[in-house]
């Protein structure tokens, strides 16, 4: 669309090690779809024009990248469980929302911000790699925006998942591991419950992050995000 702005930006909530903290947020011009109740009711398409730069993710240590053991939330064993060495997460399939995207793994930039995904790759979904690998223990990360100068982007739908649907993702071994959503929550960015998204788990978790609530112009993103709670099935 003419005069349509292009830079979409993501940034990601997680707990590290020492349990530095910062709230999660997907940053697009257009109001988000607000939580589904019904089943079956779906968000109408509506393009977007993102405006503002990923706000700096505080941290004591590396990343690791795409091939590493990645770390947990606050309180792991340092001790690599096979669990923890779980196959690489390659696609995502959710049916309930015709969501089926391959799988960025992203980390951080050099200037500590989350990386998001961008040019030819903006309306993928990614795989946060500070986080656990989907199927081992902990609350896996899968991120993706709402919109993007494209229109409605991959998880434009994610507020209206319902529980009990289910999630798959491909991993490159060959195998799948399933979640069933627990829950769907919105919060606003000032209250976002960081400990409650990014704590460790007993078993094998899955949080999905976007956008949610209204544009807010004056700073340049939303005000609320949506996160979706869901357990291995």
């Amino acid at each position: 669309m003419p005069g349509r702005r292009a830079a979409v930006v993501l940034a990601a909530g997680l707990v590290l090690g020492g349990g530095t903290a910062v709230a999660v947020g997907l940053a697009t011009q257009q109001d988000a779809p607000a939580p589904v109740p019904a089943a079956g009711a779906g968000a109408s398409a509506a393009p977007a024009s993102p405006t503002t730069a990923p706000s700096p993710v505080p941290t004591g240590r590396a990343v690791p990248g795409p091939d590493a053991a990645p770390s947990s939330s606050p309180d792991a064993s340092p001790e690599a469980s096979p669990e923890a060495r779980a196959p690489l997460p390659t696609r995502v399939r959710v049916p309930a929302i015709d969501v089926d995207s391959r799988l960025l793994h992203l980390g951080l930039a050099d200037d500590g911000t989350v990386e998001v995904p961008a040019g030819d790759d903006i309306d993928r979904a990614a795989w946060f790699d500070g986080s656990p690998r989907p199927g081992a223990v902990g609350p896996a990360v899968l991120e993706g925006h709402v919109d993007s100068p494209n229109g409605p982007s991959v998880f434009y739908r994610l507020s209206a998942l319902e529980p009990g649907q289910k999630v798959h993702v491909d991993r490159r071994d060959g195998s799948t591991v399933t979640f069933v959503v627990d829950r769907v929550e919105q919060y606003a960015k000032d209250a976002f419950p960081t400990r409650e998204v990014y704590a460790n788990t007993d078993g094998p978790e899955l949080r999905l992050i976007t956008c949610g609530g209204a544009w807010d112009p004056a700073v340049g993103h939303y005000t609320d995000n949506t996160v979706v709670y869901a357990h291995a099935a």
